[in-house]
C-alpha cells in the first residue's frame, strides 16, 4: 500500500501543479497577455512543466525521507508572465499570481466535498485514498504558494503591497529567495501544517 500511496502522490502532484501553471497563464491570456500562449504553456501536457528539481527531485527526497508519509509537494516550471502586457496594470499581476492558489483549492474543495458525502467504509479503498490524496496535496500546494518568499506566488502578492520605501528589501527577497524558500522547506515547513489540516477539515468534516 505504501508504494501505492506514493505513485498515488506523485501522479496528483505532477497534474495539481501543472493545472496550478496553466491557471496562471490563462488568467494571464483573458487579461491580455498570450506569452504563455505563444509558448505553448497552456496546455495539460505534462512535459512542457516539468521542472527538475521542483517537480521531480523534491518530491522523490521528500517521499523517500518520511518513508512515504509526506507532506508531499512541489512545483512545475512557472508559467511566463509579461506584465506590460497586462490590461489591469495596477491588479493584473495579482490576479495572475492567485489564480495557481485559487485552482488548487477548487481541487480540494469539489475532491474534498466528493469525499464528505462517500461512505465511510471506502476510505481505505483505492478510491478514498486517492481523493484524500488529492484534498491534502491541493491544500498544501495553496498554502504553500501563498507563503511570501520568491519565486512563490505569495511573494507576489505581498511585495507587489508594500509601499516604495520597502524597495531594497523587495531587491532583497529577489536576490536570495530561493536560498531562504529552501531553507523554510527543510525548517519551516510544519508552521503551515495546522492551516493545511484545519482547511481539510473544513471541507472534508474529517
Amino acid at each position: 500500500m505504501d508504494i501505492a500511496i506514493t505513485i498515488f502522490s506523485l501522479i496528483i502532484l505532477l497534474f495539481s501543479v501543472v493545472i496550478h501553471e496553466v491557471s496562471h497563464g490563462s488568467v494571464a491570456y483573458s487579461l491580455g497577455d498570450p506569452t504563455a500562449k505563444y509558448q505553448g504553456r497552456l496546455t495539460l501536457n505534462p512535459l512542457k512543466h516539468l521542472d527538475m528539481f521542483g517537480s521531480i527531485i523534491l518530491p522523490l527526497v521528500l517521499l523517500l525521507a518520511t518513508a512515504g508519509q509526506g507532506p508531499v509537494f512541489g512545483w512545475a516550471k512557472p508559467v511566463p508572465v509579461n506584465s506590460y502586457n497586462l490590461r489591469d496594470q495596477k491588479w493584473g499581476s495579482m490576479k495572475v499570481a492567485l489564480a495557481g492558489p485559487v485552482s488548487n483549492m477548487g481541487l480540494a474543495v469539489v475532491f474534498g466535498l466528493v469525499l464528505r458525502f462517500l461512505p465511510e467504509n471506502i476510505f481505505f479503498a483505492p478510491l478514498g485514498i486517492f481523493l484524500l490524496l488529492v484534498v491534502q496535496i491541493n491544500i498544501l500546494l495553496a498554502v504553500f504558494n501563498l507563503v511570501p518568499i520568491p519565486p512563490l506566488d505569495g511573494s507576489h502578492i505581498f511585495l507587489d503591497l508594500l509601499p516604495s520605501q520597502f524597495n531594497q528589501f523587495k531587491v532583497f527577497m529577489h536576490q536570495y529567495g530561493l536560498f531562504i524558500l529552501i531553507f523554510f522547506i527543510f525548517f519551516g515547513i510544519q508552521y503551515i501544517q495546522p492551516i493545511v489540516g484545519l482547511i481539510f477539515h473544513i471541507i472534508t468534516g474529517m
